[in-house]
């Protein structure tokens, strides 16, 4: 029983311990932090309606007393829309759905903050704020609105109305028009009344409506960080009504009416229309004859038909002008403003006459006129005062214009005519109208009655004279001119002729020649005939200058002109020597130095080279003739000369001359020698040597004397290298020693003494020692 007692003693004191911990246990709560704050229980919390979703706009923060970890919690109704989500942990809310502050302008937020054991709920209202997000919107639209035209400038005709759902300054509207040029109306900015501009009036015959196009602008403001400003349009109908200000108007003038010799009495000539100027609101119109009737005619008040009243042998003119008065007449029967035509009568009688052709003397069938070639396309001509005229009436006075002959040069005006009409003759193609190709042009004007079955016509010839105009400039033969004058011709030779043509007549086809630009310090021209010569004191040299182009001018009284070119080769001729390089006749070479001469041709040999050079076979030809030429020579030279030594007692047998033939290898083998420039052991050795002649014996055993032999001489300069052209000269001078050196003979003369020729050498050594010396 005491265990019993003492369990129930412990469940006793379990419980109240159990109690007390629970009482203990405090709920968890949010942080008041006060408008402003970005974290803590969302009181006084404001968001912008332009808040992009998902954005982080809030921090719930609160605490436990206890200090255990909170959750946080945002539950929404059932049904409503759940504009935030939170973090459960860290408190982060987030943007879920789309803000619009003219929708919805406070959101009620329920969050919660729990521990686990306590959970509490708030309810947060969240201000959502203005973004200007709202076009202006125009209310009572369409915009059409009467005017009458007399409206005086400056009436207001129209306000319009718009509304902008933001607040602030961009809930604001102001107006303007879309466009301000050449518009009638004004509007006022901040009310919205359109007027009629002060210096405007409307008419409505010039224009029946009027769109006007009015733009409602806000303020401006803030939308997502960016400032903006939104402009809506709307668009004013103004239809202008008409009012009586405008006086009837005749319709179809002018007006011509015919009386047939067989019309009855009260058959209708002719009607008149018109109408109320006045289209919009239009009146009755009344007609009535004012004056020319003479009681002949009259008129139909409704319908404007004329009568004749009298037998067509009881009329009193052929012409009537009949004045016909429109009036109109107003609803209520009110006469108001009134207009007069004039409707000419004729009296006429069947169709028994054909269309006649009509001058200012009367009927005419040719006409002549005089005008000058190429007048402008659509030009009338006026020179020609022609009317054609048809007696008929009705449909037999009806018929066809045309112009036969050169197609498409005119055309008539107008192709169909009742009655009568004044023709017009119109240019179509002024090309055509070309004195050079015509100068008399001929057609003929035919007219044709179109719905008689006697098809009346009438034919009038026209004749065209043309008068020249300058309207063609000279033209040469050719674009160019090519010509070839040798350079020895003299001062005021011919050198080409060129040709011109004008095609126009009298002055204006006369061509005056003159060198244009270039050329005339060294060409003339005859300004008449067009021939080319050169200058009196002009000199032509072709090493000079051998080509020559300039322009030629043909140029008419007025100035028109054309240029043609003209290109001149001067011929060369053989009039230059062959010309050294250097002045080297006045120099002498070092003895044993080789010497290169040049002379330079400027003949018709080298004329004919630099020509040939793209031909060889044509230089290759000529080649061949002047060898063929000097090999005829040399065997007529040799067969003469033959001819006289045989008949001479100087003439060697035959085996003396082959005996000395054998020392000519000898003699060549020397020379080849001295031509290779060889060093020579001494300064005797360069000169040629004369032996004497008391060694020589009389080989032909002719009888003939010896001769003294001239002094010995200096050897002559070695051959010149062949002929190569060069463009410069050597201005160096050379090294030379004075004296009159002889070609070098050793060839000619007979090696059989020796003692004479040392002889003779070791004289010559000292003589050019001695000159040395001297001139040192």
């Amino acid at each position: 029983m005491k265990n019993v007692k003492h369990l129930y003693a412990s469940l006793f004191l379990t419980l109240v311990h159990v109690c007390l911990a629970t009482k203990a246990n405090y709920a968890p709560y949010f942080f008041d932090n006060g408008p402003g704050s970005s974290n803590g229980n969302m009181a006084m919390f404001s968001l912008s309606e332009d808040t992009p979703l998902g954005s982080h706009v809030y921090t719930l923060n609160g605490s436990d007393p206890e200090g255990n970890a909170v959750i946080y919690g945002i539950a929404f109704e059932p049904g409503s829309k759940k504009y935030f989500a939170v973090d459960a942990h860290l408190g982060n809310v987030t943007l879920t759905e789309e803000l619009d502050r003219e929708k919805q302008n406070e959101v009620e937020v329920p969050i919660s903050i729990s521990d686990g054991i306590n959970k509490v709920v708030e309810k947060a209202r969240v201000l959502i704020t203005d973004a200007n997000d709202e076009r202006p919107e125009f209310v009572n639209t369409p915009y059409i609105v009467d005017v009458p035209e007399n409206t005086p400038p400056g009436s207001s005709i129209l306000k319009v109305l718009a509304r902008d759902q933001d607040i602030g300054s961009g809930g604001s509207v102001t107006f303007l028009l879309q466009s301000t040029h050449d518009t009638k109306f004004i509007i006022d900015r901040y009310s919205g009344i359109l007027r009629i501009r002060p210096d405007s009036s409307l008419d409505y015959e010039k224009s029946r409506a009027h769109f006007v196009t009015i733009i409602a602008k806000d303020g401006g403001g803030k939308l997502r960080g960016k400032y903006q400003i939104w402009t809506s349009s709307a668009t004013v109908t103004i239809n202008v009504i008409d009012v009586q200000d405008t006086p009837p108007v005749f319709v179809d003038l002018p007006y011509y009416g015919y009386v047939y010799e067989d019309t009855l009495p009260g058959t209708e000539v002719f009607t008149v229309v018109a109408y109320d100027g006045d289209r919009g609101n239009p009146n009755s119109i009344q007609y009535a004859i004012v004056n020319g009737s003479d009681g002949s005619f009259t008129i139909n008040s409704t319908s404007g038909a004329i009568i004749v009243q009298d037998h067509t042998s009881q009329l009193k003119k052929d012409v009537y002008q009949l004045q016909i008065q429109a009036t109109e007449v107003s609803p209520d029967g009110v006469a108001g403003m009134h207009s007069n035509a004039i409707v000419t009568v004729r009296f006429v009688d069947l169709n028994n006459h054909p269309p006649t052709f009509y001058g200012e003397n009367g009927p005419q069938n040719r006409f002549e006129l005089t005008m000058y070639e190429h007048p402008p396309e659509g030009e009338i001509l006026r020179g020609l005062k022609i009317t054609v005229n048809d007696s008929d009436q009705g449909a037999n006075a009806k018929f066809n214009l045309r112009l036969v002959g050169p197609a498409r040069i005119f055309r008539v005006v107008p192709h169909i005519v009742l009655n009568e009409a004044q023709i017009t003759i119109i240019v179509e193609n002024s090309a055509a109208l070309d004195y050079e190709k015509y100068q008399m042009l001929t057609f003929k004007l035919l007219a044709v009655e179109i719905d008689t079955p006697e098809k009346f016509s009438s034919t009038a010839n026209i004749v065209i004279h043309l008068l020249d105009t300058n309207d063609n400039k000279p033209t040469f033969s050719s674009e160019y001119y090519i010509a070839r004058i040798p350079e020895n011709s003299p001062g005021g030779s011919n050198v080409v002729a060129v040709t011109a043509l004008d095609t126009d007549s009298g002055l204006w086809g006369e061509v005056k020649y003159s060198i244009y630009g270039e050329g005339e310090d060294t060409f003339l021209i005859n300004p008449s005939t067009g021939i080319i010569y050169t200058q009196p004191w002009a000199t032509l040299d072709a090493e000079i200058k051998s080509k020559y182009n300039f322009y030629v001018k043909a140029e008419d009284i007025e100035g028109k002109h054309s240029l043609a070119e003209v290109f001149v080769t001067v011929l060369d001729v053989n009039d230059h020597y062959p010309e050294f390089n250097e002045n080297i006749l006045e120099k002498t070479m070092i003895l044993g130095t080789p010497v290169k001469i040049e002379a330079l041709s400027k003949g018709p040999v080298a004329a004919f080279l630099m020509h040939t050079k793209d031909n060889p076979m044509k230089a290759l030809g000529v080649l061949t003739g002047v060898v063929c030429f000097m090999v005829i020579i040399t065997v007529f030279i040799s067969t003469v000369m033959f001819w006289r030594n045989k008949k001479s007692n100087k003439i060697l047998p035959a085996r003396r001359v082959i005996k000395r033939r054998q020392k000519e290898p000898k003699q060549k083998t020397a020379r080849k020698a001295w031509l290779r420039f060889k060093p020579l052991k001494n300064t005797s050795e360069r000169f040629a040597t004369q032996e004497s002649e008391s060694n020589f014996q009389n080989m032909n055993s002719n009888n003939n004397s010896w001769v003294a032999s001239v002094p010995p001489c200096a050897p002559a300069l070695p051959p010149s290298p062949p002929y190569i052209p060069k463009q410069c000269r050597h201005d160096g001078s050379l090294p030379t020693v004075s004296g009159s050196l002889l070609q070098n003979t050793s060839h000619q003369v007979n090696n059989k003494g020796p003692n004479i020729s040392i002889a003779l050498v070791s004289e010559l050594k000292l003589k050019l020692e001695k000159k040395m010396r001297e001139n040192a």
